[in-house]
């Protein structure tokens, strides 16, 4: 008898043919979330889990669903699933790292690029007809990117691509991590900051590659915002809640800081009246660091490998908590 899984979301068909080969698919096919308490019915019967970081699969997910053998997770970040829960339990939880880096990277760029030079501002402006002379040396004028100073905080692999980046351009490249990274620092040249205030203090650009823990949430809120150059320019391609999203839209509205470029939200989608969508020193994008072909797909089929070895029986390729196999069943 094949093992049964659910699919929380429709994925690219490279996927769901590994998975389809050793186990019966059952689907959500609706473009929106499953809602909670639909997750929450689906896994009672199911042997394997391939969520989105959108899903919450808490205690009382993984309490409901007793035949359960693994969760693999469509994202880098697994701060959706309850992995110490998942450990006690047995089960091993997967996620898709190091795939996704450049072309993250490449999208905080694209923002970091965006809010400088004030892109869709110009689209906008352009679009509705108001450009009326090209005889005026101050329309949209913004910053200039190449040797200006860019501050990365967290240098992961994503960090690390921005700094590669950043170099392309001439910046100045100041990153503040919670270890410090000689490696890089050979290798690029790039300078650790050893506080969180000096970086800020010093950065034109500050850019965020952490992930979301309890040491990172509102890692920056109104008094770091302060600390900021009133030029500087914010991208957030980490996750929303690394930011105080009220404290960002004061310091945004009251020109604290320049701009910012913002892929991630405290609460996403995000709502339509928030606030923060009225602000023309922004650039918008709906979360969508990975959001290439190559690399959507690739994160799809190591899913699905994740998925397949744990039905197997076998260690995950990627697995967030490998103590669960030292562990056991408990």
């Amino acid at each position: 008898m094949k093992s049964v899984v659910y699919i929380t979301r429709k994925i690219f068909p490279e996927a769901i043919d590994i998975i389809g080969k050793v186990a019966e698919i059952k689907l959500w096919e609706s473009e929106s979330a499953i809602p909670y308490g639909t997750l929450l019915e689906q896994v009672r019967e199911i042997d394997g889990l391939l969520c989105m970081l959108s899903d919450k699969v808490d205690a009382a997910v993984l309490d409901a669903a007793p035949r359960l053998k693994v969760v693999s997770n469509y994202a880098v970040g697994y701060d959706n699933i309850n992995v110490a829960k998942a450990t006690e339990k047995g089960i091993p939880v997967g996620n898709t790292p190091g795939v996704l880096s450049e072309t993250t990277a490449d999208l905080a760029f694209a923002l970091r690029m965006a809010a400088a030079r004030r892109i869709a501002e110009a689209d906008r402006y352009t679009r509705n007809g108001l450009w009326k002379t090209t005889a005026n040396p101050g329309l949209m004028i913004g910053q200039d990117v190449h040797h200006s100073t860019l501050g990365i905080i967290g240098m992961g692999r994503i960090g690390a691509e921005m700094a590669r980046r950043g170099k392309g351009f001439q910046m100045h490249v100041l990153y503040h991590n919670r270890n410090r990274r000689q490696d890089i620092e050979r290798e690029l040249g790039v300078e650790y900051v050893a506080t969180l205030p000096e970086l800020l203090s010093r950065s034109d650009f500050v850019s965020l590659h952490v992930p979301l823990t309890e040491d990172t949430r509102k890692l920056i809120g109104a008094a770091e915002l302060a600390m900021m150059k009133p030029t500087a320019i914010l991208v957030n391609t980490a996750r929303g809640q690394v930011v105080d999203q009220k404290a960002l839209y004061q310091a945004l509205k009251s020109g604290k800081i320049a701009a910012a470029g913002i892929d991630v939200y405290e609460v996403e989608p995000v709502a339509a009246d928030d606030p923060l969508l009225t602000l023309d020193n922004v650039v918008f994008a709906p979360h969508i660091g990975s959001a290439s072909l190559a690399t959507r797909t690739k994160m799809a089929v190591m899913a699905a490998e994740n998925l397949v070895a744990g039905l197997q029986g076998k260690k995950l390729p990627n697995c967030v908590n490998p103590e669960v196999y030292k562990w056991g069943k408990g």
